[in-house]
């Protein structure tokens, strides 16, 4: 690659829950099993499959009876979101040993630029040196694509797993790039790549045609098709912001009031109206949360913070709002309030999200919770098969 182009890594843990798994009960090693639902109510969804299971035909998102279907013998992993998250903070700081520019992709996958990196060591090498790393330290297996944007780097790093290394110039794109089946690009919705398919869009080149354009915008905006083409020619962004991606760990508003205040009906108005622009926030940028809390100070600057916690991650507003009131007519004694503010702690992306759905939990969720809880995607949703294309490096 020549010097004055950027080079991206992305890099994606392979099968990340279940690699979890394996590391915590290594009997699961070469095994067919699933992570998600419940083996003891044969209820719930597959969240991520072995690759031993995937071979089977059992894939993310399956129902947990028919996987039992497809294998009788399948052995079911309970969902464990905190070991998940401790091995996501060992690869993300594992990451930042070799650039301190990196962006959270989502829970097992990562952006990271090493153009500075890749002035005195090869690309490849430097891909191996991490791929090695992560299996050496924590036996977490991943795919790496090196390319010149965040979108192309992507793409490569989808192309062979698990365990791949591969390298996407631009060069390559009609190569490389252009075959692949429309479904597979990075981007394109499940109810977008069927309307492509039907209208004769099979692959990424297609997309490209001039001639098939205005079919193509018969599915989607201008606007829309235009960025996909971008991105897939190579035009689209190289610049990796960390500050801009980075997920917050809390969010909240506080206001200090224009003169002390003691009656509890206009207090708890305002808390509320902080609360709902938090709330919008929360919504606005596909975020849920697991804690709720409030912040009274009073006029002797005596300040208070109160909590609950859920025993699930959500974004529903009446949900938080029921606990706001409550926290208030608790903790609030009638004394002259100063400032008010309110939080929300424990914030992931929705998309992180996994659902162990159980006969306890479809009791415990609200209607409104299932039908959000519902639509999360999947983590690892997409596994494409290897293909014989870019440079592969394994263990």
């Amino acid at each position: 690659m020549k010097k004055n182009v950027k080079i991206i890594f992305h890099i994606d843990l392979n099968a990340f829950f279940a690699s979890c798994a394996v590391i915590k009960e290594p009997y699961l090693k070469d095994k067919a099993f699933v992570v998600g639902g419940s083996s003891t109510f044969k209820r719930g969804v597959v969240s991520t499959a072995s690759y031993e299971a995937r071979k089977m035909g059992i894939h993310s998102a399956m129902n947990i009876n028919d996987a039992l279907r497809i294998h009788p013998k399948l052995i079911i992993v309970p969902v464990q979101f905190g070991l998940y998250q401790k091995y996501s903070r060992l690869f993300f700081n594992f990451l930042k040993r070799y650039s301190s520019i990196i962006v959270e992709g989502s829970i097992d996958e990562g952006y990271i630029d090493m153009t500075e990196q890749a002035k005195t060591r090869h690309p490849i090498e430097l891909a191996k040196e991490i791929q090695d790393g992560l299996m050496k330290e924590y036996q977490l297996p991943c795919s790496i694509g090196i390319a010149s944007t965040l979108f192309l780097a992507k793409m490569a790093s989808d192309m062979q797993k698990p365990l791949g290394i591969t390298v996407l110039r631009k060069s390559d794109i009609v190569s490389k790039l252009f075959p692949l089946p429309i479904k597979e690009m990075y981007g394109i919705g499940k109810k977008t790549y069927p309307k492509l398919e039907l209208i004769g869009i099979k692959t990424i080149g297609d997309f490209t045609k001039l001639e098939n354009k205005e079919k193509i915008l018969s599915v989607m905006s201008e606007n829309a098709y235009i960025s996909y083409v971008d991105h897939i020619m190579g035009r689209s962004s190289d610049h990796i912001d960390p500050k801009r991606y980075a997920i917050p760990k809390s969010i909240s508003n506080e206001t200090t009031l224009n003169y002390n205040m003691d009656e509890a009906d206009a207090i708890l108005k305002i808390i509320v109206e902080l609360f709902e622009s938090t709330h919008e926030r929360l919504v606005k940028e596909e975020l849920v949360a697991k804690t709720v809390g409030i912040k009274l100070r009073d006029s002797e600057f005596i300040t208070i913070n109160r909590s609950l916690t859920f025993n699930q991650y959500t974004d529903d507003y009446q949900t938080f709002y029921d606990a706001i009131d409550s926290l208030f007519e608790e903790n609030y004694q009638g004394q002259a309030i100063r400032l008010v503010g309110i939080f929300l702690n424990q914030v992931m992306l929705k998309k992180d999200l996994k659902i162990d759905y159980n006969l306890f939990t479809y009791q415990e969720l609200t209607k409104r919770e299932m039908s959000i809880y519902k639509t999360l995607e999947n983590i690892n949703k997409k596994y494409p098969e290897s293909t014989t294309k870019g440079i592969k490096k394994t263990s």
